[in-house]
């Protein structure tokens, strides 16, 4: 089976692992710091907060937004759940804006239709959750110019976008978003196992992210109602949550890093003989914005049946068939039965259901050889390859 995504390890991280696992700290440590700053460097940004995954990090970001009942907070329909869920968490209303049909992103132009909508109703959302899909940034200068008009926080989710760029400026710099949230599954760019970061230029949320991530607790007399009782002394201040990382993911996210420029040169370099070799063939391929670099999470196909013996479903069950583990990106979050039991309904966002009745995500991970991309490649252009009687 060639997967759609799939780590890449060697052996120094594994002796990176092992180092802390000889070591005093297993979690709560020094690794964990020394991985927030780096990251925090490569991105350009002022503070790092690393948790336990993204979803985590999406919470505790909403959170230390202010986000809370009655509140709305909106995003994408073409991402993973926690893009919305984390709203739910919060007990606020979640909504959605369209997709651009070409980046495949949060649409900015819907965007600003629907807010001025929203203003006249009061309903407009005090987050927006916009998704960096498959790695590259949605319109973040736009979004940002109507977060100054209508007064929204800006939480951008580069789950899919570690080393991506925009306008000349590593995402997650803090330029066009208040706060930015990574992903270190084993899919991602780099992987931590399991893992998450919070990336801010504001101290004040970069303190409230920290005592969220571990149960509202604070050593800081500065933040206690009396005096300290003693070196042990600590106090909860607020409601908090068990979001906390270990020295040994963060370990292995910092050899991870060392590798991201590597990583992002064979992404690239396989997405251009991807579009090179697909080119002739009835699909629609991936386009980027001009002033975005995409770190290439995905590499997202549409299938343009029109004409053809074969469907969506017959391509896509056809490559699992070749040992191909291809896979959609994504259901539509509205679609689902729990927000369908919110109000939403087929039809809502047309754009994203269009392109979910086309996507096809290939695989693409820095380990593919250009032998696996060529089998990819031959077996999909056979199956689109025009056939006899009517459509499967």
């Amino acid at each position: 089976m060639i997967p759609y995504g799939r780590q890449s390890l060697d052996q120094a991280d594994i002796d990176a692992v092992v180092e802390v696992l000889k070591s005093d700290w297993l979690t709560q440590g020094p690794t964990i710091e020394r991985f927030e700053v780096a990251m925090a460097a490569r991105c350009e940004a002022g503070f790092g907060v690393a948790v336990c995954n993204a979803t985590a990090a999406l919470h505790i970001a909403c959170l230390a937004a202010g986000l809370g009942e009655g509140d709305w907070l909106w995003t994408s329909p073409n991402t993973f759940l926690a893009s919305a869920n984390c709203g739910r968490y919060c007990g606020a209303n979640v909504d959605f804006v369209d997709i651009d049909p070409y980046t495949w992103n949060l649409d900015a132009d819907a965007l600003a239709q629907k807010l001025k909508i929203a203003e006249g109703e009061g309903t407009l959302p005090k987050v927006l959750v916009a998704v960096a899909f498959s790695g590259q940034s949605c319109e973040m200068r736009a979004i940002r110019e109507l977060s100054r008009r209508y007064g929204f926080v800006v939480i951008e989710d580069a789950s899919h976008a570690v080393g991506a760029r925009y306008a000349g400026r590593p995402v997650g710099c803090g330029e066009y978003a208040d706060m930015t949230v990574f992903s270190f599954h084993p899919v991602k760019i780099v992987t931590t196992g399991e893992g998450g970061l919070v990336l801010t230029n504001r101290p004040e949320l970069a303190e409230h992210l920290r005592r969220l991530r571990s149960h509202g607790m604070t050593r800081d007399p500065a933040q206690m109602d009396e005096p300290s009782h003693g070196p042990w002394y600590y106090q909860q201040v607020e409601l908090g949550f068990n979001y906390r990382i270990t020295d040994m993911q963060a370990a292995l996210g910092l050899s991870q890093l060392d590798k991201l420029e590597g990583f992002l040169a064979r992404r690239r370099a396989l997405v251009a003989r991807y579009q090179t070799l697909l080119a002739d063939l009835p699909l629609t391929l991936p386009t980027l914005q001009p002033d975005a670099e995409s770190a290439w999470h995905l590499y997202v196909v549409r299938v343009q049946t029109e004409g053809l013996s074969v469907s969506h479903r017959v391509v896509f069950e056809g490559l699992r068939a070749a040992g191909i583990g291809v896979n959609v990106h994504y259901i539509p979050v509205h679609l689902q039965p729990y927000y369908r039991d919110l109000g939403f309904r087929p039809g809502d966002f047309p754009e994203a259901e269009a392109y979910y009745a086309q996507a096809i995500s290939l695989p693409m991970y820095p380990a593919m050889t250009d032998e696996q991309q060529d089998y990819v490649v031959d077996h999909l252009r056979r199956l689109l390859a025009d056939g006899q009687g009517p459509q499967r």
